[in-house]
């Protein structure tokens, strides 16, 4: 299979022509999901009206396209490669495809670190960022630390985190119940997790945020590639793999926690989209474009289904994500069950 090879410095990366396509494919096809989700709305807006927009004319439907439609589409293509990535992050440490931030118990974690900024502080975005990663990396530790003494990359790792989500899952719903009744409210709607709304002020922070994690993250995909591979050929490459782990592990909390923080705790993106992209792309391991290119295109594909299915009432995209999912985890279950 023909390969291309592109090396600068140290670091040299092959990418299969395959991937090379697919990544096209991914592309095309979500450029036509965000063209759909602009031109969707309580009013249909042509391409050539959201083109005008776009370019700054169209009168009020063109504010609404910039100022309200936009900024959806662009939160959808984004969370959804963030959610991908980080799931591709802990299926590669884990080498368990059901080493997904919402099974192993980080969701849960951080919107607990964001209820209690929610009850106990002001709520204000930047605590909600701030508690999400704290709330995501102590789940993190937690799940790590526990599982000591065994595997970490396997079975183990993700036993224990099932345990800890659940119990997170049990704090998170004592939190809402202690709360008051507007808190209370705004959580629960808050964790269904959810697009609705979101506009340039909500979204202006978590993008300079994921821009530095996918940016940091680029650097460290050699090296990730080269320990999915096995832990001893990675190390004689140099590879130092308990540091790696660590921000890896950092990296992908940051970006659920980020997420979580402005659309709460949307599920079963990150468990899917990885396991999609790596069957699309026939990768031995799990390659980190296609897993992003897919959680973009599995989030922003459940948003407009969510817009689409009650219109003109707007569903949470966490609902259709986790119909989605459900339908998803019972194909891998039975095939997993099926392989042994």
């Amino acid at each position: 299979m023909t390969a291309f090879v592109f090396r600068r410095g140290r670091i040299s990366l092959r990418v299969e022509r395959r991937t090379v396509v697919l990544v096209a494919v991914l592309g095309v096809i979500l450029a036509g999901l965000a063209l759909l989700g602009l031109c969707y709305g309580a009013a249909w807006a042509s391409p050539a009206r959201v083109f005008a927009a776009l370019g700054g004319s169209g009168g009020g439907p063109g504010v609404v396209i910039r100022e309200w439609r936009l900024p959806r589409v662009a939160a959808g293509l984004v969370f959804g490669a963030a959610l991908g990535l980080a799931g591709a992050i802990f299926q590669n440490v884990t080498r368990n495809p059901l080493g997904s931030p919402d099974v192993i118990g980080l969701d849960s974690g951080a919107y607990t670190g964001a209820l209690i900024a929610m009850t106990v502080l002001s709520g204000s975005p930047a605590q909600l960022t701030f508690a999400s990663v704290v709330g995501g990396l102590v789940a993190a530790a937690a799940v790590y630390l526990l599982s000591m003494g065994g595997s970490r990359s396997g079975l183990r790792l993700i036993v224990i985190g099932i345990a800890i989500n659940a119990m997170l899952t049990a704090l998170n719903s004592w939190i809402v119940l202690r709360a008051d009744l507007e808190v209370a409210i705004a959580a629960v709607g808050w964790s269904a997790g959810s697009l609705n709304g979101i506009g340039w002020s909500d979204v202006a922070v978590p993008f300079g945020v994921l821009a530095v994690l996918f940016a940091v993250l680029l650097t460290r995909a050699p090296a990730l590639h080269q320990a999915a591979l096995g832990t001893e050929l990675a190390v004689t490459t140099g590879v130092r793999h308990e540091s790696l782990r660590l921000q890896l592990v950092v990296i992908g909390v940051a970006c659920t926690a980020t997420v979580t923080a402005v659309a709460g705790p949307i599920a079963f993106v990150a468990l899917a989209a990885p396991q999609i992209g790596r069957r699309l792309a026939r990768a031995p391991g799990i390659p980190l474009l296609p897993a992003a290119l897919t959680g973009a295109l599995l989030l922003a594909g459940a948003d407009l289904v969510a817009q689409m299915l009650l219109a003109p009432v707007s569903l949470p995209v966490g609902v259709v994500s986790t119909a989605i999912g459900g339908c998803y985890l019972i194909w891998l279950l039975t095939k997993e069950v099926r392989r042994k």
